[in-house]
């Protein structure tokens, strides 16, 4: 059985609540929700563009603390406040994206917990 290994990093804000950043198991990294937030734990003012540009940076940095990178991401989760601010949040995500994206789901929520307008979890496969 694949050992678990917890991933941190402090190129990232800390958790809000009793989860990790990501966890590694064998060649998966799964990468917790991450929000337009600093390393503060504030949101960033810009609204969504800003947001989904910050929440990417943040998975980035956790990526890159396990050891992997956004081009090798198979799937993630994005949750918005407003389903109207898609293609703005959308056209944010492209440039992280641009070549062979992962598979996606988006969902429009009532509320992110600790603020905010979008929130993208990811799973990643490494070798």
């Amino acid at each position: 059985m694949a050992k678990k290994e917890i991933i941190t990093t402090k190129k990232a804000p800390a958790p809000l609540g009793p989860y990790s950043e990501a966890v590694k198991v064998g060649d998966f990294v799964f990468v917790s929700g991450q929000k337009g937030l600093d390393l503060s734990g504030s949101v960033v003012p810009g609204g969504i563009e800003a947001e989904t540009r910050q929440a990417l940076e943040n998975i980035k940095a956790i990526l890159e603390a396990a050891g992997s990178s956004l081009s090798e991401v198979v799937m993630t989760a994005v949750f918005i406040t407003d389903m109207s601010e898609f293609a703005k949040m959308n056209g944010v995500y492209g440039q992280y994206f641009t070549e062979a994206p992962p598979a996606r789901s988006t969902v429009e929520v009532s509320q992110i917990p600790g603020g905010g307008k979008v929130e993208i979890s990811a799973i990643v496969v490494s070798k």
